[in-house]
């Protein structure tokens, strides 16, 4: 084969997975391997361990070393084309850290093709299990950052986020006190992206912008690690980290380890991993304006900023496929759950009675307004059902064809309110793009269309974060635009247009502030 690919690959939390693309972005080859089934002398469940405390959880970081063996073996006994091979790019789970020893560095350079990687570099770890996103153990140590750099609010503004339990920040920071030998005996730390970019690279790859933006540890505007954050978390940090690159940086060419073991052509270069939410982003091939709309059992909501206005709720990261712009992420535990509950109680279990009800009301819901938090919520910290008449006065019930509307309506008048707090603003062209199992229901997407004032587009987002980091590989080669080099791909289809209706925005942020009983930050 002479023709040109691109290969991306995902370290998410149950699999590692590897999808290449050919020049006009049709996948030609997709492998993956699963830890708790392919690799099951690791003993995961769900990809992790789970310690005693049910706070602190973990996953070895072998484990993923030997699942990147897996996934090239398997590549070369299906006759992958390495060879053919122009650059490679890459995402991990977010959050996730970990720790080389010292002399990690001259195995990684100097590793022999006759062997795995998982020999050669099983002792290389100073920290055998690696933190992950799931981890809660560090809440005082959250605390104690925030109050180093003036509190949550200031902590948000500067490096995008208020300080949270799973970003490694302070994971790094409960290794040092905890561990402090292992922290001593530790020459580099990597995200799990940038781990994975090291294992391909044959030497410490950077950490990029948009997946360092999850650590509370860098300085979203100056792009570069913040001192007052570094010196809180343990000394000499800064050097264990290496500087920081935005992500489109082509790293270098592929170790000489992947060339002569499975003929990878020795100029295929390796361009900067990220992380898994930034990676589902460029999948998306989100633009300028644009939103991601994800409709599950929790709900997600990405945006595209250019002047963000980061706040204690939600998540600003540079863009990871613009170092100039920003994405920012609103995440919400009350999605297809709570929805599923009405359609029970008012639609008598039924989606086409659900979608009859939305039919039958008209557009603002003749000013009832229903918020629904089914389980404890994030964005805002808060739980129950509180519904409002047009005057703004909580009752009790509403009928069940208000009901199914008001659930609709409340959610994604939640969405757009967060967004425009963190900096988003309808632009014209403006396009929503909507995923996950809700996005099937039409019926749902035009009260979204509605309400976020813009057409609504379905996606297909099977594989997005692998099929991104594929894109990014193309586009770290070419340069350019991301949207110039992905222009071609046509992957979304039109689904509603907005109706001539203007929503309170403003209202359901008072009626908000009213059932958390305080303003937000």
């Amino acid at each position: 084969m002479n023709s040109k690919s691109y290969l991306g690959f995902d370290f998410s939390t149950q699999q590692v997975k590897a999808l290449a693309i050919d020049e006009n972005f049709q996948i030609i080859h997709e492998v993956s391997v699963q830890f708790d089934t392919d690799l099951p002398e690791f003993k995961t469940e769900g990809g992790v361990h789970v310690h005693e405390d049910k706070l602190t959880v973990t996953a070895p970081t072998l484990m993923w070393v030997k699942a990147l063996d897996m996934v090239l073996e398997n590549m070369k006994k299906e006759n992958f084309d390495f060879k053919s091979v122009v650059a490679i790019s890459g995402a991990g789970q977010q959050h996730g850290s970990v720790y080389w020893k010292k002399g990690s560095r001259s195995s990684l350079q100097n590793l022999s093709s006759e062997k795995s990687l998982s020999d050669q570099l099983c002792d290389s770890f100073s920290i055998h299990d690696s933190p992950i996103w799931m981890d809660s153990s560090t809440t005082d140590i959250c605390r104690e950052m925030e109050s180093v750099v003036g509190g949550p609010a200031a902590m948000a503004s500067l490096t995008g986020s208020r300080a949270y339990e799973r970003f490694t920040g302070s994971q790094i920071a409960k290794i040092y006190r905890n561990n402090a030998d292992a922290y001593s005996n530790t020459e580099r730390i990597s995200l799990v992206s940038s781990f994975a970019a090291s294992l391909l690279l044959g030497d410490y790859a950077a950490i990029d912008n948009s997946d360092g933006s999850g650590m509370n540890l860098l300085d979203i505007r100056k792009k570069d690690w913040d001192d007052k954050c570094l010196e809180f978390v343990a000394p000499g940090l800064r050097g264990k980290l290496g500087c920081p690159v935005p992500s489109a940086t082509v790293l270098g060419s592929v170790s000489s380890y992947f060339s002569e073991r499975y003929n990878f052509n020795p100029k295929c270069k390796v361009v900067a991993f990220t992380g898994d939410n930034p990676a589902s982003l460029a999948g998306f091939r989100l633009r300028h304006g644009d939103v991601i709309v994800s409709l599950g059992t929790s709900d997600t909501f990405m945006m595209w900023l250019d002047n963000p206005t980061p706040k204690t709720e939600g998540h600003v990261f540079v863009n990871p496929v613009d170092n100039d712009a920003y994405m920012a992420m609103l995440c919400y535990k009350n999605g297809s759950l709570t929805r599923e509950r009405i359609r029970d109680s008012s639609a008598n279990g039924s989606w086409e009675e659900f979608s009859s009800a939305l039919k039958s009301t008209k557009p603002k819901n003749c000013g009832n307004l229903g918020i629904y938090y089914d389980v404890q919520e994030i964005t805002p910290n808060a739980v129950g059902t509180f519904r409002f008449d047009e005057n703004n006065q909580q009752v009790p019930e509403f009928r069940a064809e208000i009901e199914v509307r008001a659930v609709i309506e409340g959610q994604f008048l939640a969405k757009r309110c967060h967004a425009e707090r963190l900096g988003y603003s309808l632009k014209p062209g403006s396009r929503v793009l909507a995923t996950g199992g809700a996005s099937n229901n039409e019926d749902i997407l035009q009260v979204l269309s509605d309400v976020l004032s813009a057409p609504v587009y379905v996606l297909d987002t099977s594989n997005s974060a692998c099929l991104g980091c594929a894109c990014r590989a193309k586009h770290g080669v070419i340069g350019g635009t991301f949207d110039e080099v992905t222009r071609s791909i046509t992957a979304c289809r039109l689904a509603a247009t907005p109706n001539n209706c203007t929503y309170d925005v403003d209202r359901y942020g008072t009626l908000e502030k009213v059932v958390t009983g305080c303003s937000q930050d």
